[in-house]
């Protein structure tokens, strides 16, 4: 008598990330509705029918949402509606530009100290020690002070490199409108990003010192392939899971830290809006106008709250063992 075997096909970590993850109903909630809200900001900036953001009215100021106006409008006349989906692309491409630039150099820098000697990595990590000392906060201003000349210049350089000379003075205003605000945030928010490093490299350190006392390292070695190669062809891939968590809870921090900037009038500058200087601007007339401080406040939490239980449900598909189920 004959007997079959059945072989089963195994799945990778990966599929198997990803099964634990669509189970997470608040994760996937989170998920398509961060990607409704980034697409939104988006798209709605480049249609023809919505308002000009900056455009003033003092005729229809101070009015309450209506069908002319789905937001309502502010004090000097400006519609509300188009001003949340411009700053909505104003705060979600600066946080993703900050932590593109964190990461980056967080990964590389905790790889190599995690990799390295003890006498480099210990190097390495005392400078981490030190960065850690400085005051954050006061030397990102600082840094934005310095620069804030140099992105004004920018600016118009770049302004009249996309306008023709014979472009029209609205023509002008609308090219402004869409590049000032991401080209005088970008200096101040690499800086940002060039210090947000630090947490990440102590992470990446971690994993890579634990990954690297593998049999499978061992016989990278024993081939002859060079320790760049090892490094971040068969270690850092191993420690992906971790960066990917960081990184989903590393941009709703760099927005609220956007906010904190604008709020203190240290971030866009006026007429240009962000989320954060919208809700300044609407916390100074709540009592009276309280749609300029509720539907700003409604995406920017939205968004933030999307992006941590997305985090969330990463942590838990990257690491079982830390699942509550």
């Amino acid at each position: 008598m004959k007997t079959s075997i059945e072989l089963q096909q195994g799945n990778s970590l990966r599929k198997d990330a990803i099964m634990r993850l669509r189970k997470n109903r608040a994760a996937v909630a989170g998920f398509f509705c961060l990607m409704t809200i980034a697409f939104l900001c988006i798209v709605l900036p480049f249609t023809p029918w919505l308002a000009d953001p900056n455009a003033q009215s003092l005729v229809h100021k101070n009015l309450a949402p209506s069908t002319q106006h789905w937001f309502g409008t502010d004090h000097l006349g400006r519609d509300l509606f188009s001003r949340v989906f411009y700053g909505g692309r104003i705060s979600i491409a600066v946080a993703m530009l900050t932590t593109f630039v964190a990461v980056c150099i967080g990964v590389s820098y905790g790889a190599i100290a995690g990799y390295a000697r003890e006498r480099v990595d210990a190097t390495m990590m005392r400078v981490v020690d030190v960065l850690y000392g400085l005051p954050f906060l006061v030397v990102v201003i600082l840094l934005g002070k310095v620069l804030e000349r140099m992105t004004s210049q920018w600016s118009e350089w770049l302004v009249e490199a996309l306008t023709s000379d014979h472009a029209t003075t609205e023509k002008i205003n609308e090219v402004r409108t869409a590049v000032e605000p991401l080209v005088t945030m970008v200096p101040l928010f690499l800086a940002i990003g060039a210090l947000s490093w630090l947490t990440i490299s102590r992470i990446v350190r971690a994993q890579v010192q634990s990954v690297k006392k593998l049999e499978f390292v061992e016989a990278a070695r024993s081939l002859g392939l060079s320790h760049r190669v090892i490094l971040f062809r068969h270690i850092l891939p191993n420690c992906v899971g971790p960066i990917i968590v960081y990184t989903t809870l590393t941009i709703p921090g760099v927005m609220l830290f956007e906010a904190v900037l604008s709020f203190l009038g240290l971030g866009l500058k006026p007429p240009n809006s962000s989320w954060g200087v919208l809700i300044k601007e609407g916390s100074d007339m709540m009592l009276t106008n309280a749609w300029l401080l509720f539907f700003p406040s409604l995406f920017f939490s939205l968004t933030l709250l999307s992006l941590n239980f997305l985090g969330d449900g990463l942590r838990d598909a990257f690491d079982p063992k830390s699942s509550k189920d």
